[in-house]
């Protein structure tokens, strides 16, 4: 879909839309254009679809449409995300190109400081939309920004276990993860690609190619929820997400592999009584592993994800520069590393 248009003194001119979509009947294209002319350029997509909605429901109740309106592979929606578009406040995943980062193993709170870095550099201009795989060495657990620590991760199991506590920036649930048990990738996008879409809608939007790849993998999967992931014997996935106010976007996933469940639940307080009434808590929902599903091992499931991703967009290789680590580790010593950080929410 394509809205060729102008902008005067603040408003839309000349607004035509186009694409290879149906509409019935051949009128109502003049009746949305209209609708669209002479709204101010800085309308949100929520209001572009609601202008575009009212003027079809009124030309059809004032008899100016000849019978009922079919829009076919296209709704007010999408013709509102076109203008975005065509204002260039808008994108698409064809208007970019993505940086594809998998510099090896990474201490874990190196890993969590990194989607910090990269997420800040993408909002400053110095680096593109990144889809960086991780890995690790270290057994750990990477609790949600929000999250109560109390709450999730019982101490006596991080000591007996030698796990490294992390709190990420972005919200959500408690994950454990020992060293290849887990496939976790971050996603680093600008606003633009995601305007005009809710929180729910994002989340679905970004992770649409995951269920494309595990479907490569022979892996049934649906979404559940506002941010997982399921596959008909339980959940494979869930995903985070932190905004930034210069317009980047931190997307982030962790797909269960193969989870040592008697490990997870002496480090994680799932299902256990609440101790304080701090913070947000993790659902019970039972996690099934990859390996199970795939009989692939942990490498080639990632690799198969990344041939996938590399398959659907426009990619390019890309490596962690030294700037890049050395500000990671900086905010590892003096953030999240820290214990102000680590009890952010006791």
């Amino acid at each position: 879909m394509t809205v060729d248009l102008g902008v005067d003194d603040g408003r839309l001119v000349d607004v035509r839309l186009s694409g290879d979509f149906f509409l019935e009947p051949d009128e109502a294209l003049g009746v949305i254009d209209a609708a669209l002319t002479g709204l101010p350029e800085t309308s949100s997509t929520r209001d572009l679809a609601g202008a575009v909605d009212r003027a079809l429901e009124r030309a059809q109740e004032t008899g100016e449409l000849p019978g009922p309106v079919a829009l076919v592979g296209f709704d007010a929606w999408a013709v509102g995300v076109a203008v975005r578009r065509a204002l260039g406040l808008a994108t698409s995943w064809e208007d970019h190109s993505f940086e594809v980062l998998r510099p090896g193993p990474l201490p874990p709170r190196t890993l969590a400081a990194l989607d910090q870095v990269l997420t800040e550099e993408l909002a400053e201009g110095r680096r593109g939309p990144t889809l960086r795989f991780w890995d690790w060495t270290e057994r750990a657990v990477f609790i949600g920004s929000f999250q109560s620590l109390a709450n999730e991760v019982d101490p006596v199991g991080v000591a007996a276990h030698d796990v490294t506590v992390v709190r990420r920036i972005s919200g959500g649930g408690a994950m454990f993860m020992e060293a290849g048990n887990c496939v976790t990738f971050s996603l680093v996008v600008p606003a633009s690609l995601v305007d005009g879409l809710s929180f729910e809608q994002s989340y679905r939007f970004l992770d649409d190619w995951v269920i494309g790849a595990l479907g490569e993998l022979g892996v049934e999967a649906s979404f559940a929820g506002m941010n997982d992931v399921a596959s008909p014997a339980g959940k494979l996935a869930g995903s985070a997400q932190k905004r930034l106010a210069g317009g980047a976007v931190l997307h982030h996933m962790t797909m269960a592999y193969d989870i040592d469940h008697d490990k997870m639940l002496e480090v994680l307080r799932i299902g256990r009584e609440k101790l304080s009434d701090k913070g947000t808590r993790s659902a019970n929902k039972r996690v099934d592993p990859l390996r199970s599903q795939t009989g692939m091992a942990r490498d080639a499931v990632v690799d198969a994800f990344e041939k996938y991703f590399r398959s659907r967009y426009r990619t390019q290789d890309s490596v962690l520069r030294p700037e890049e680590l050395e500000r990671a580790e900086d905010l590892v010593r003096t953030k999240f590393a820290t214990e102000e950080w680590i009890h952010r929410v006791p």
